[in-house]
């Protein structure tokens, strides 16, 4: 029997400015008899940790606080913040007040009253800088390629899951979860909600274009092959053009002048060479992650787990 109806996960990494609105918000939920937040420390820099700390000592509502040993990244964070969750529900978002808290009881209730494992949220307009929002489109469209998503899904990290759901998933130990690609294996209770995206309150994104680069490597190597049978594909083309091209060189050579273009050769080698590395490059990594998996690389490392009460 879950400890609470609602659960609310929410990774902290230079957020020691704007956590405090976001618990003083949900504070005012109708729900908040019943709700604990989980707040998980991802070794920022700022004194996000204290800050959490003080919140959990306040009391407005059950806090835990999750202290990571150092910054492990957001779905690690989120995970960590999900076997410390002790919800029928849990609600994940974000720290910066993009999400607005208010949209938290919402969420619950369309996810409870459908009988859905998971609800996603979606967003008419995303206060995003321009190459964000891209880049969010362009890791859906990836999702959609890789992985058995629903088609016109919109993964997006306010979501809510069932306690089912967060069970199965944080089985998963492995040094690069990709939560979403953990939530599709799982279920297709699937709905969605349409909620309102503010701008930033303070500060500028935690993302950055080495993040997200990162996010789509997860996605794409620990939860699909098609990388790999791309690099295949792309190797047996690159061979038949290869043939092709050599019967072409060696009919000029018997029955007319020979070839003479050293820059056109060159050009030849290099393109092949560098396709070779793509395909190398793309096993490597392979390689790499399940030797990271294998040698028991840790997801993250907790190094203090602290549990608030409501004294209100």
């Amino acid at each position: 029997m879950a400890e609470y109806a609602l659960s609310v996960v929410i990774p902290v990494y230079n957020g020691a400015s704007t956590i405090g609105r976001v618990i003083e918000a949900l504070a005012t939920l109708p729900i908040a008899h019943s709700l604990e937040v989980v707040l998980t420390y991802d070794g920022s820099p700022d004194n996000s940790l204290d800050v959490c700390l003080q919140l959990a000592a306040a009391g407005a509502l059950p806090i835990t606080v999750v202290e990571h040993a150092r910054n492990y990244g957001e779905h690690n964070a989120v995970m960590s913040g999900l076997r410390h969750a002790r919800g029928a529900y849990i609600v994940t978002m974000d720290d910066d007040l993009q999400n607005p808290p208010e949209e938290v009881q919402a969420l619950y209730e369309h996810a409870r009253a459908g009988g859905h494992d998971v609800v996603y949220t979606w967003y008419e307009k995303k206060e995003h800088a321009g190459w964000r929002n891209w880049g969010s489109q362009f890791t859906n469209w990836v999702a959609g390629q890789l992985m058995d998503k629903p088609k016109g899904l919109y993964l997006s990290s306010f979501r809510c899951i069932s306690a089912f759901v967060a069970q199965e998933i944080t089985k998963n130990a492995g040094p690069f979860p990709y939560i979403d690609g953990l939530i599709l294996q799982v279920t297709q209770k699937i709905s969605t909600l349409k909620v309102r995206h503010l701008a930033r309150a303070e500060g500028q994104s935690n993302y950055t274009i080495a993040r997200l680069l990162r996010l789509w490597l997860s996605m794409a190597l620990n939860f699909s092959a098609i990388p790999l049978r791309a690099a295949t594909m792309l190797g047996l083309a690159m061979s038949a053009i290869g043939f092709l091209t050599l019967l072409i060189v060696l009919g000029e050579a018997l029955f007319g002048e020979p070839p003479t273009g050293w820059a056109s050769m060159m050009a030849i080698v290099l393109t092949v060479s560098g396709v070779q590395l793509l395909m190398l490059g793309v096993i490597g990594e392979y390689l790499g992650r399940m030797f990271l998996t294998i040698n028991q690389r840790p997801q993250s490392t907790v190094r203090r787990v602290t549990w608030g009460e409501r004294k209100a």
